[in-house]
């Protein structure tokens, strides 16, 4: 049985309803970031806004989070984190944001939070969550199912029946 606080992807929830944004419009992607770490707060995910802020900004620094195939993928361990968690943000038609992906912009930013001392965890959930942004249709099927429960779904399923 797992620690309290621990992960374990087969009992993993680390997305709701709740942490989805649809028609996301954001400035920057500094604005995206913070949209989403406010459902993490308001989900109590995370215990200080703006701390976890900081933490992001610094890890965003270090090198860009964009993927190939119109992806943001944020992240940051850190010590304001409650649970290990995933806000999703799908931009707006004709909103999207620069991750710093080589082929343009983000139509879909995942933030991930992990606690500070969960580097394991860490390292397990944004490189799963990287293998399944790599796969077309599983981007597809986020920018297309405009239903927060089906993103959340979609993106705890990636978790669970991901290769170990």
């Amino acid at each position: 049985m797992p620690l309290p606080g621990s992960f374990d992807r087969y009992d993993a929830q680390l997305t709701t309803p709740g942490l989805v944004i649809l028609e996301m419009v954001a400035d920057s992607r500094a604005d995206a970031t913070r949209q989403l770490a406010t459902r993490l707060a308001a989900e109590d995910r995370i215990d200080d806004l703006e701390g976890f802020l900081a933490d992001v900004a610094a890890r965003e620094h270090q090198l860009a989070t964009g993927l190939p195939g119109g992806i943001g993928l944020p992240h940051a361990r850190s010590e304001h984190v409650r649970q290990p968690s995933i806000a999703v943000g799908i931009t707006k038609y004709g909103h999207a944001l620069d991750f710093g992906a080589m082929d343009g912009p983000a139509y879909v930013v995942l933030l991930i939070a992990t606690p500070a001392a969960s580097f394991s965890e860490h390292l397990e959930v944004l490189a799963t969550m990287a293998r399944s942004l790599s796969k077309e249709g599983f981007r597809d099927s986020l920018r297309r199912a405009n239903d927060p429960d089906i993103i959340a779904e979609l993106v705890n399923s990636a978790l669970l029946f991901a290769d170990p």
